[in-house]
């Protein structure tokens, strides 16, 4: 199993043994509950999933009550799978441990939404630079977006204004500054995906 779930606590910063400010994310990392192991006889791949973060059995349907309850644990808000099986059984309690001895760890989560934008900001298109020429309402437009005799149409892939943000985002090879176990928190170097609050995924 190559991960657990998280919940990102916001940004501060700390002081490395050489004296350099560090900035760093804090992310709250488990305890996770697994809820549920698939292996190939049953159910054609290996895999371990795991619950997040308690609910009430009344915000919970029925048949998730009955998932939980054959895991023998608690409702979970939050439920991912992980590839891979290791030695694992339903109701085991997975910490922060987890990552002990690791360097560098992946984090998966949703970036913020910026909702529609345009070129400028999206793509990073630079403009007409000054108001001259005619171009007094065209200084952040996106220009020409294909020929009209041939092909004849706009390419897919062309960039152009619209939704940004609010995608699945995967941050690779995070530095790994502290792990505390007594608050389930785990220290990373630079910035994470997504708003403070939010879920994301740790890998090693």
């Amino acid at each position: 199993m190559p991960g657990l779930i998280g919940k990102k606590i916001g940004m501060t910063s700390v002081f490395s043994a050489d004296g350099k400010n560090l900035p760093c994310t804090v992310i709250e990392v488990g305890p996770c509950v697994v809820t549920q192991v698939k292996n190939v006889e049953k159910d054609g791949y290996e895999a371990v999933q795991l619950g997040f973060m308690d609910k009430k059995d009344k915000h919970t349907t029925k048949p998730e009550l009955g998932h939980f309850k054959k895991a023998g644990v608690t409702p979970k808000r939050h439920l991912v799978e992980f590839k891979g099986q290791g030695d694992y059984k339903p109701g085991d309690v997975i910490t922060v441990d987890f990552f002990s001895g690791e360097l560098y760890v992946d984090v998966i989560g949703t970036s913020k939404g910026k909702g529609f934008q345009g070129v400028v900001r999206r793509h990073g298109f630079k403009g007409v630079g000054e108001a001259t020429l005619g171009q007094s309402d065209r200084q952040r437009h996106p220009g020409s977006i294909g020929a009209c005799s041939y092909p004849a149409k706009v390419f897919k892939g062309t960039r152009m204004a619209g939704q940004m943000g609010n995608v699945r985002v995967t941050a690779q090879n995070l530095e790994i500054i502290k792990l505390l176990p007594e608050s389930n928190l785990l220290l990373l170097k630079g910035s994470v995906p997504g708003a403070k609050g939010s879920i994301v995924i740790i890998q090693k």
